[in-house]
């Protein structure tokens, strides 16, 4: 038997097919890009997430027999994301992501709302999916009141499976409609936002059997038998399923597009007055807290742009030993941040440039801003008594050595880097498709890698890069006085 993970990024579709043993098989990845446009918008049409699935499905069968012996499929995906269907399933308009922040404002009121945060868990952020709906009630209302079924990105790939309207506890937790304690959707929450219940889709666990695959679909994929579809999983909890970080005391931290440090726990422990995200994890009973900037990797993007360098160049020139901290000083707030601010108008700022300062030095000001924006997430997750020994990396900010090293000085923690094979979201999606099948149960398919190499904190360092921390932190106020 075999099983399917699918991750759903923002910019492209990884389809894994694992064994029962949880080993690859292969994978196919297919890119697709979000339009912008207005300043603060970020769409994607869900045509392409489905166009993505079924060539990576073509490929994956054409490549590998074993793909007919699929028995459980399971998706991740990029959470917030308002795909709005109609009454037939047709999708409205195209889907406003997780980095859109047009509804500011609407964020703004339903977090000032009376028992908002204490019921969903979290401050409202404006990436969150319910303000994006008091947006679309206030500047699109003929295509609100069409709205049947507000649907996740996973949510969606999960209906075009199954044809069932469902959706799972961690993605759902996202939306700021979920009591994240309780594990349902909260009546309350719903009303105040001026949706309904019946507007959502059905609750599963992740591990949960959601579905059966399409009959038509079976077919024209070539599969033997019936397959469970399962629950799913937000990117970061199908992730937190890879690495195995599934209990109290074990986490990871990702460098990607945006940064996340997450850390299990096995209760509800919201504390949204610290802007740390609190939600339900992908299996039952448990729970997960990060924190989130919205500019890691895509800070050094950016700077790539603007030097015509690639990101592997300018993280090269910075060579396998780690500097003292840099003059010149990077706020990574290119897109707004959540934690620990909550602030979707800031923006970012380079200061203490000289006739020196060159690629190089910017390259390391980058990476050391987007690694003590991620020491502010530890801090906030300190707040919360949440406690990390040690944290496994994961994410393309981690082919960096340096920069590995550099977040192990700054947060004071050993980082696990994971060996060969595969750990990230699409193993997760797949190792909860074997769960709902009833292949696995979750305590022996939830396991962490094999870690190749643990970077440890530079401790001649650790003092210095304390101080510039504390620089970096005073630095907040004062670029936000002035914008």
């Amino acid at each position: 038997m075999t099983y399917l993970g699918i991750d759903l990024g923002t910019s492209g579709l990884r389809a894994l097919l694992i064994d029962e043993k949880g080993d690859a098989i292969g994978s196919a990845v297919r890119q697709y890009t979000a339009s912008h446009p207005n300043l603060g918008w970020s769409e994607q049409d869900p045509s392409a997430w489905i166009a993505a699935l079924e060539d990576a499905v073509l490929e994956l069968r054409a490549a590998f027999p074993q793909f007919q012996d699929i028995k459980g499929i399971g998706v991740a995906g990029h959470m917030h994301g308002a795909t709005l269907v109609d009454e037939k399933g047709a999708v409205l308009r195209p889907c406003i992501l997780w980095n859109d922040t047009r509804s500011s404002a609407q964020a703004a009121r339903l977090d000032q709302t009376k028992n908002v945060r204490e019921m969903s868990g979290n401050i409202v952020f404006a990436g969150f999916t319910a303000p994006k709906l008091e947006w679309v009630r206030a500047h699109e209302p003929d295509t609100f009141a069409k709205v049947h079924k507000v649907l996740l990105p996973a949510a969606y790939l999960n209906h075009y499976l199954s044809g069932e309207y469902v959706s799972d506890m961690s993605d759902s937790a996202g939306t700021s409609w979920l009591d994240v304690a309780a594990r349902d959707w909260s009546d309350y929450l719903l009303d105040v936002s001026h949706m309904r219940k019946d507007q959502m889709p059905r609750l599963v666990e992740g591990a949960g059997a959601a579905g059966q695959l399409r009959p038509e679909l079976a077919v024209r994929w070539g599969l033997k038998d019936t397959v469970s579809i399962a629950g799913g999983a937000g990117d970061n909890a199908a992730a937190a399923c890879g690495i195995g970080a599934m209990n109290e005391g074990q986490g990871f931290i990702s460098l990607g597009t945006s940064g996340v440090l997450m850390a299990a726990r096995d209760g509800c422990n919201p504390a949204p007055e610290t802007a740390v995200h609190t939600f339900c994890h992908a299996v039952p009973d448990r729970w997960y807290q990060m924190g989130v900037m919205l500019s890691a990797t895509d800070s050094l993007n950016w700077l790539g742009r603007v030097t015509g360098r690639s990101p592997s160049a300018l993280t090269g020139a910075l060579g396998t030993t780690l500097a003292p901290p840099s003059k010149v000083r990077f706020l990574p707030y290119l897109s707004g941040e959540r934690t620990p601010h909550n602030d979707v108008h800031i923006r970012g700022s380079l200061t203490g440039l000289d006739v020196n300062t060159g690629p190089k030095e910017m390259a390391a000001a980058v990476i050391e801003g987007v690694s003590f924006g991620l020491r502010d997430s530890l801090e906030a997750l300190k707040a919360t008594d949440a406690k990390l020994d040690r944290i496994v990396a994961i994410g393309g900010g981690t082919a960096s050595q340096y920069w590995v090293e550099l977040l192990a000085t700054v947060l004071d923690l050993p980082i696990g880097l994971p060996g060969g094979g595969e750990f990230g979201a699409a193993l997760g999606a797949a190792r909860l498709g074997q769960v709902a099948s009833g292949g696995a149960c979750v305590e022996d398919v939830m396991t962490a890698p094999e870690i190749r190499q643990t970077i440890v904190p530079n401790l001649a360092m650790r003092d210095q890069y304390d101080d510039a921390y504390a620089a970096f932190k005073a630095a907040y106020p004062a670029i936000k006085s002035i914008q």
